[in-house]
């Protein structure tokens, strides 16, 4: 029988104490070598949650990493976010003993960031919430450019700690997640064959889900339920969705539900109730409000503009 193994990692020391590092420089930051991590002897999947940021370049042959349902193979080098308590798996390739890795991990302790305006900013980026599946895959010049800012961090801590140097260590860490932004949007472009085939996928999953008898018991589509029926990630398909057509999923999911209501108010005979009703909407007073946000108008006023 497969064994698991769960851990709640609070700290950093206690990250180090249980790959087997020698003990961090710095309780709330620190910078580890892949390789020099050693695997969790165990039959199974391990799954840990840690309570505080983490940020990896990784390269690995023979190791898997499951976040959900999805399995993921590091065989090539990418960046990954994680914010704290995020739920994770490891599972080992059994073919071989021991996974071979590559690559650096940047381990940030919410602590270490607090009283700076990254603590509050460091929320806005949104890649920290993607799936593994959706990391960021670097270019060999971009790979050197976040590796040297990480070197940077490293230097800083392995010195005589000072006043200077947390505020030298927060900018920098500032300066590699604007890069990781900027080469995020450049990974949205470079694929735009794959991202427009998701935005494709959005729109017939959104217009079967309008055009379901059972539109009335099941209500409004969400942005939640569109993700799990295209297994991405929330975050990723609202960046997505926006470099697309400039609005979030929840907006996009607006904007077809009144393309639908268009639809049934000029080639029906239906009341605003009874469309409203057939949409989903539980009051009437909600969707009105809504059609006239998006087209300046009633329902009964866009009617009207048929006759």
């Amino acid at each position: 029988m497969t064994s698991q193994k769960f851990y709640s990692i609070k700290t950093i020391s206690e990250f180090h104490q249980l790959r087997r590092l020698s003990a961090p420089e710095h309780p709330l930051i620190s910078i580890i070598d892949l390789e020099c991590l050693r695997h969790l002897h165990i039959d199974g999947y391990t799954t840990l949650t840690l309570d505080f940021y983490w940020i990896a370049l990784k390269r690995s042959s023979n190791v898997k990493v499951r976040y959900g349902q999805q399995l993921y193979d590091f065989n090539k080098g990418i960046l990954s976010f994680m914010s704290p308590n995020q739920i994770f798996s490891i599972a080992p390739d059994t073919e071989n003993e021991e996974p071979e890795k590559s690559g650096w991990a940047l381990l940030i302790h919410p602590d270490f960031l607090w009283n700076t305006p990254l603590a509050k900013n460091i929320r806005q980026y949104e890649y920290f919430t993607y799936s593994v599946n959706e990391a960021l895959f670097l270019s060999e010049k971009e790979e050197i450019l976040i590796t040297g800012i990480i070197q940077n961090i490293q230097q800083e801590y392995h010195t005589n700690i000072d006043k200077f140097s947390k505020q030298i260590i927060i900018s920098q860490i500032e300066t590699l997640l604007s890069y990781a932004e900027r080469f995020y949007h450049r990974q949205f472009v470079t694929r735009e064959k794959t991202n427009h085939q998701i935005l494709e996928r959005v729109t017939i999953l959104l217009t079967d889900y309008f055009n379901n008898e059972n539109l009335i018991s099941r209500g409004l589509p969400t942005a939640q339920y569109i993700s799990k029926e295209l297994a991405i990630s929330p975050s990723y398909l609202r960046s997505l969705l926006k470099m697309l057509t400039g609005q979030n999923t929840q907006q996009h999911i607006h904007n077809m539900l009144i393309e639908k209501a268009k639809e049934k108010l000029s080639t029906t005979e239906l009341s605003v109730s009874e469309i409203a009703y057939q949409l989903g909407f539980e009051y009437s007073q909600s969707f009105s409000k809504l059609f006239k946000s998006k087209t300046d108008m009633s329902p009964l006023e866009f009617r009207a503009s048929f006759d």
